[in-house]
C-alpha cells in the first residue's frame, strides 16, 4: 500500500511543479514578446521554452524517484 501511496504522491508532485514551470515560462515568453522580441520569433521561443520545461519535468521525476521518502522502511 505504500508503493501505490508513494507512486501517487510523485505523480500529483510533478503534475503541481510541471503547472507552476508552464506558467512560469509562458510568462517568460510573454514578457520578451512585451519587450519588444519580434512575433515571428514566437515560435523559436515557444519551442525553446518547451524544450528547457522537458529537461526540467525530467529532471523533476529523476530527482523524485530518488530522494523521495520510502514507505516507512528504515535502513
Amino acid at each position: 500500500m505504500d508503493a501505490i501511496l508513494r507512486i501517487v504522491a510523485i505523480i500529483i508532485e510533478v503534475l503541481v511543479l510541471a503547472a507552476i514551470a508552464y506558467a512560469v515560462f509562458n510568462g517568460i515568453r510573454l514578457a520578451a514578446l512585451d519587450l519588444g522580441v519580434k512575433a515571428r520569433y514566437n515560435k523559436a521561443i515557444t519551442v525553446a521554452l518547451v524544450a528547457v520545461g522537458v529537461i526540467l519535468l525530467i529532471f523533476f521525476i529523476a530527482h523524485l524517484t530518488t530522494f523521495y521518502p520510502g514507505g516507512g522502511v528504515d535502513k
